[in-house]
């Protein structure tokens, strides 16, 4: 039996499959199909020469709620009412006191979600103990539920002052709903996001309400191509914490799954860097449309609980406020406009740039010949002799003099020569690309010389070494499979649900029985979706704070409420330079995070032996200092661990390509990495 992970990107879909028996690895690379993206995948596996009949598992990574958010075209979204405490229908357009760009004075807000016309209040009140205050008006509810029905709403939201501390009349609410209305479908705040704060909470349950019908019917869909070509296995989605889940968990908590994709490739990273021991990491993803960064510090990705979805991104640092909150747990990524089909163009003062628009995978960058017409990343580097003439095995084959048409048109107009204007097309990127490496490090209080530079995505490992030594990172490692490694990410994933609720109380006020008996709580809820395995780790954690701050730091939970109390003294203090001992410290909310094991692939490790490698041949390489030069050439397949070769050298594989610079020198290791420093061999 095989498992097959599926991430669809936005030039590539990329296809890794696993035989479970003897670990045979599979990987396809396919054009995406925008238009319709099951196309690619189908097309994909139908090459492997696996039938679906043989996949026992197949995890799939998907970008469709972020597409929706931003606007792709055949997403419809679906007909969504927001019922909210009497007083309170317009707290998603109210929002925060958030300006994403301070100086623009003529700066809007995203405009919300639910029109003001499909927002509805009911009488009720619960205060912030817990206490009900006003009961709900069940004669309204039932009148405004009869309404709604009659409207043809898809989905309702529904957002009670305070319900994360008392449910009973959200779910007073749905029971009415249901009853008038059976087939309309009911999203409780309660249920999808039980914290404080009524504006996120808010917005997280509009999203879900907005991407459940979507996600639902993509879905529905992909199973029934998946059946009628003989898939009976299990279909897996992967989730924005690193984790993955039965799909019917996904159309549940849609918002979870939103930055599925890029996830997948910290999981593999923080992976190998178990492996390879290496307790300071730094995740690097350049793909054909994004170039994306995490860190994974002793083999673990940084997380974060609140993220923005269809908000704007400067310098790969999400904007806050200028997109719709979502508090589930999300990989910390920073990302950039800087992937292989990233446009270059001349502005109006005549100065080179390079993106934000990308060529996609239609028409794709000019040396592909599908219509493109405008240099890319990918045309500077093929123009440069860096990338070679077949891409994923010769099932793409480039065109040399389509690509030198489209540079030309740009150095004309700047009076350079053709390889100088590559050559800053590659510049520009690099320092893009930078901007995000830095984030996740510099701007998260990491000095990036502790770090390995783990890079991967099909155009990665050709500016690998430059970015690294941007950063002045200690090395590069280029991992197997480096153009599909976010794909084969999904299958070193774990099930993972989360939960949580909210506390509300000063850590003084608590003891550990008490929260103990929370954490036991949340564990029963999370473990209804992980009932199957055996093997389950709960990791507990505590949202912590100092009394009258406004947001907070998440903290293991180790038994102890003077612990945490410790532990986030530390942590406060770690983060931003100082901590307040005698200030009194809030405990926000309970979580719980239960991961259940999955087999994962084995990475065979051998003796690394050292030995100078034979070139499959040469051919001509531009660089800054040297200008063109006759690099050697290697097939990465018969590079055995302990090969060693110095720079300028290129090393080929089918689904990418790494450059080694003049001044650099190249390593492989006991489990196959290319690894690349400045050290002398």
């Amino acid at each position: 039996m095989w498992r097959a992970g599926i991430d669809i990107g936005g030039t590539f879909t990329d296809i890794v499959l696993l035989n479970e028996e003897n670990g045979e690895l599979k990987v396809i690379k396919v054009l995406t199909t925008p238009k319709n993206p099951s196309k690619a995948v189908f097309h994909g596996l139908r090459e492997s020469g696996i039938g679906l009949d043989v996949i026992r598992m197949l995890v799939h990574a998907t970008t469709l709620g972020t597409n929706m958010f931003l606007g792709q075209e055949g997403l419809k979204p679906p007909k969504v009412a927001l019922i909210t405490t009497k007083g309170f229908r317009d707290v998603i357009e109210i929002g925060r006191q958030r300006r994403p760009e301070l100086y623009n004075l003529f700066f809007e807000k995203p405009p919300p979600l639910v029109k003001r016309r499909d927002r509805y209040e009911v009488e009720e009140r619960i205060d912030a103990w817990g206490n009900v205050i006003t009961p709900l008006d069940e004669e309204g509810a039932k009148k405004l539920a009869n309404d709604l029905c009659r409207r043809g709403y898809d989905v309702v939201a529904v957002s009670f002052l305070h319900s994360y501390l008392n449910p009973s009349h959200e779910r007073k609410m749905l029971s009415i709903l249901k009853r008038r209305c059976p087939k309309l479908d009911v999203v409780l705040s309660s249920e999808i996001n039980p914290e404080h704060k009524e504006y996120e909470r808010t917005s997280t349950t509009v999203v879900n309400a907005f991407l459940r019908k979507l996600l639902s019917g993509y879905l529905e869909k992909l199973k029934q191509n998946l059946g009628r070509n003989r898939f009976k296995g299990e279909l897996m989605i992967m989730q924005s914490n690193g984790g993955v889940s039965k799909s019917e968990y996904a159309i549940e908590r849609p918002a979870a799954f939103i930055e599925s994709g890029p996830a997948a490739g910290a999981v593999a990273v923080a992976y190998y860097s178990r492996l390879t021991g290496d307790g300071k990491v730094i995740g690097f993803d350049m793909g054909g449309t994004t170039a994306k960064a995490s860190t994974i510090i002793g083999g673990e990705p940084t997380v974060t609980t609140e993220y923005e979805v269809g908000g704007k991104v400067h310098a790969g640092r999400l904007v806050k406020g200028s997109g719709y909150p979502v508090r589930f747990p999300f990989i910390d990524l920073a990302e950039v406009s800087a992937g292989g089909g990233t446009i270059a163009w001349v502005d109006e003062g005549g100065a080179l740039r390079v993106g934000p628009i990308s060529a996609g995978a239609d028409p794709g960058p000019a040396c592909y010949g599908k219509g493109g017409e405008k240099a890319t990343i990918t045309d500077a580097n093929f123009l440069l002799g860096r990338l070679g003439k077949k891409l994923a095995g010769g099932n793409l084959i480039l065109r040399e003099d389509l690509a030198a048409r489209a540079i030309r048109e740009l150095s004309d107009y700047l009076g350079l020569e053709a390889e100088e204007t590559a050559l800053g097309i590659l510049k520009l990127a690099n320092t893009i690309m930078a901007k995000a490496l830095r984030i996740v490090t510099v701007e998260r209080g990491q000095d990036p010389r502790d770090f390995v530079m783990y890079v991967f995505g099909g155009a990665g490992p050709l500016h690998g070494a430059y970015l690294a030594k941007e950063l002045e990172a200690k090395e590069v490692l280029i991992p197997i499979h480096p153009g599909v490694f976010s794909a084969f990410g999904l299958l070193l994933t774990d099930y993972r649900v989360d939960e949580a609720r909210s506390v509300m109380k000063l850590a003084e006020e608590l003891d550990d029985d008490g929260v103990e008996g929370m954490i036991r709580e949340l564990e029963a809820r999370a473990s209804k979706e992980l009932r199957e395995l055996k093997d389950v780790l709960v990791n507990p954690s505590l949202d912590m704070r100092y009394k009258g701050q406004a947001y907070e730091l998440n903290v293991p939970w180790k038994g102890s409420v003077d612990l945490a109390i410790r532990d986030f003294h530390a942590t406060h203090g770690r983060m931003y330079g100082f901590s307040s001992p005698d200030e009194p410290v809030e405990v926000v909310n309970v979580r719980v995070s239960l991961v259940g094991s999955l087999r994962k692939p084995a990475v065979p490790r051998t003796e690394a032996v050292r030995h100078v490698p034979e070139a499959e041949g040469k051919r001509s390489v531009y660089f800054e200092d040297i200008g063109w030069a006759d690099t050697l050439v290697y097939n990465r397949s018969k590079l055995k661990p302990g090969a060693a070769l110095k720079g300028p050298a290129v090393v080929e594989e089918y689904d990418s390509t790494t450059l080694v610079p003049p001044e650099y020198s190249l390593l492989v290791d006991e489990y196959g990495n290319l690894r690349i420093g400045l050290e002398v061999i």
